[in-house]
């Protein structure tokens, strides 16, 4: 049976979202029949409480749960399941006989991977949120900014973006921290260009999907991706090209 994938809309680039994209690799790597259901953000908790999604964290400005995509719905067996990490453990378990995310029991340091990744992003937020506030449906835009406005305590979205040498420091100190994970992958460069050398992993999906991010957010012609597409020789952008068989934006 073909599974129900939630994921967020733009108009302006489709998807886009790094967190959905995940899931969308994962999907099309396993070769798992699925249709993408899209959903506005003032709609995801909503959805999420009728359908029986459990909430993935708790609100930065109030402590509420917090509900977010992606999350799939498999009517095979009935199940409802959020998060992108929790979506790729339960794919793994229900369809072993498709391609795995963790090869030789290599679980732990995929998830210790994607926590060193998310920490080198740090310096990204500032320059990619108000950005893909633009990219947003009219629908999404209001709660988007608001909620963003709420947790990083700014009155505009814009105003998390830096200005003079500042903006040239944090951009600088996202080149760096990328450095770092470029180190990771060229421990294995004579085997491929995975992290794991020719064998494609979770690790590998969870970073081309960020980049994605960054690449349809900023645009292919603007200077933060021919910056970000031209770091570490280029390896972000070809990553992206190695695994753009998987990249298939089915609805």
């Amino acid at each position: 049976m073909t599974i129900i994938f939630y994921d967020i809309p733009s108009d302006r680039v489709g998807a886009w979202s790094p967190n959905t994209w995940k899931t969308r690799f994962c999907l099309n790597f396993k070769g798992i029949p699925y249709k993408t259901e899209w959903v506005e953000y003032p709609d995801i908790a909503e959805l999420s409480k009728k359908l029986g999604f459990k909430p993935t964290g708790k609100t930065p400005w109030d402590g509420t749960d917090y509900y977010s995509l992606p999350a799939i719905h498999d009517p095979s067996t009935g199940a409802y399941i959020s998060d992108s990490w929790e979506i790729a453990e339960y794919l793994e378990k229900q369809y072993p006989d498709t391609p795995t995310l963790f090869p030789n029991g290599t679980k732990g340091l995929q998830a210790a991977i994607a926590d060193g990744y998310h920490v080198a992003l740090g310096s990204l937020w500032a320059f990619i949120l108000p950005a893909t506030n633009e990219i947003l449906n009219s629908k999404s835009q209001g709660y988007f900014s608001r909620t963003r406005q709420l947790a990083f305590k700014v009155e505009k979205i814009q105003d998390l973006v830096p200005k003079g040498e500042k903006a040239v420091e944090e951009w600088g100190k996202l080149q760096s921290s990328l450095d770092k994970v470029d180190r990771w992958y060229a421990k294995t460069d004579d085997k491929g260009p995975f992290i794991l050398g020719e064998t494609i992993s979770w690790s590998d999906l969870n970073i081309a999907s960020w980049t994605i991010w960054m690449k349809v957010t900023f645009g292919e012609d603007s200077k933060e991706w021919k910056d970000i597409a031209s770091w570490q020789g280029g390896r972000w952008s070809k990553l992206l090209v190695d695994l753009e068989k998987y990249s298939a934006k089915k609805d």
